[in-house]
């Protein structure tokens, strides 16, 4: 097993849009236990695993020289009807199939398996994308750039709130939630949330709309009062209220995004990375 249940994924093809989208993947999936980070061809490392585009030639025509080289579990993604004989995750991209196919394809690795991290682990929000296939870097930090361990306990830290009187949604959201290693707290109405929200930093804040009481807009609102909280709190509404006019009030009053009842699994998982620390400092620096 890889140092500190990390493995190093080297991405082979896919056009900037499934890159753009792999790197919020990325976000996420470093925090899991298996984690998974992108592979960094600067460094002195070698990957553990093989993230292909099936349906670029060249792209797969590379993999099979450096398998050829260094035999290692690969994960494929190719097109709805793909006859290439092997199993495939199928386009379009979505984050849970994803995440599960690359945990099954190193859920045989043995423990002297290479390509151990050193004691230093890479930040996942500092790792730069593979230059195969004319894929250039997409961060804005240089290669090699380590972070300490006690800064990554810190980074994987982070507190989320959700906000919601129905217990149902409060377990799927802690379902949904756990695998990346937040500490989630719970309110069950709105006056608890800011009371919450005024002790405590979070991240996000997954918030209901109709809870007795004041309503989310009025707790979005006194959440954004707080001008500490415009810049480290994200307020993301989750609601059956679906109208564009429900959307205009959630905007009006503050909110980040805006989901609906029932909640789309890849969506929700999107807006997560979205608005983790070091996601919101990257999307700042490119206002």
């Amino acid at each position: 097993m890889p140092h500190n249940n990390q493995y190093l994924v080297d991405v082979i093809g896919f056009n900037p849009t499934e890159r753009a989208m792999l790197t919020s993947i990325f976000a996420l999936a470093a925090r899991r236990d298996p984690g998974f980070v992108q592979y960094d061809p600067v460094s002195a490392l070698t990957p553990d695993l093989y993230l292909v585009d099936r349906d670029d030639q060249a792209a797969f025509g590379e993999f099979r020289v450096l398998n050829r080289r260094d035999t290692l579990p690969s994960v494929m993604v190719a097109s709805p009807g793909h006859d290439g004989g092997e199993d495939v995750v199928e386009r379009p991209l979505q984050w849970a199939r994803l995440l599960q196919a690359m945990e099954d394809a190193v859920a045989d690795l043995d423990e002297t398996a290479p390509a151990l991290l050193e004691a230093h682990a890479p930040e996942p929000a500092a790792s730069t994308w593979s230059r195969r296939s004319g894929a250039g870097p997409l961060r804005t930090n240089p290669p090699g750039h380590d972070m300490h361990r006690s800064d990554i306990k810190r980074a994987l830290g982070d507190a989320v709130l959700v906000v919601d009187d129905n217990a149902t949604v409060r377990a799927f959201m802690q379902a949904k939630l756990a695998p990346f290693r937040f500490e989630v707290d719970f309110a069950e109405n709105g006056e608890e949330a800011v009371g919450l929200t005024s002790t405590r930093e979070y991240a996000c804040v997954f918030l209901d709309v109709v809870m007795p009481g004041i309503d989310g807009y009025q707790v979005c609102k006194l959440i954004k009062g707080n001008k500490q909280a415009i810049k480290k709190t994200a307020v993301v509404m989750l609601t059956s209220r679906s109208s564009p006019f429900d959307k205009l009030r959630g905007s009006l009053a503050g909110c980040d995004e805006y989901l609906t009842k029932p909640l789309d699994e890849d969506r929700l998982l999107e807006v997560i990375a979205k608005f983790l620390p070091s996601s919101r400092k990257h999307h700042s620096k490119h206002r």
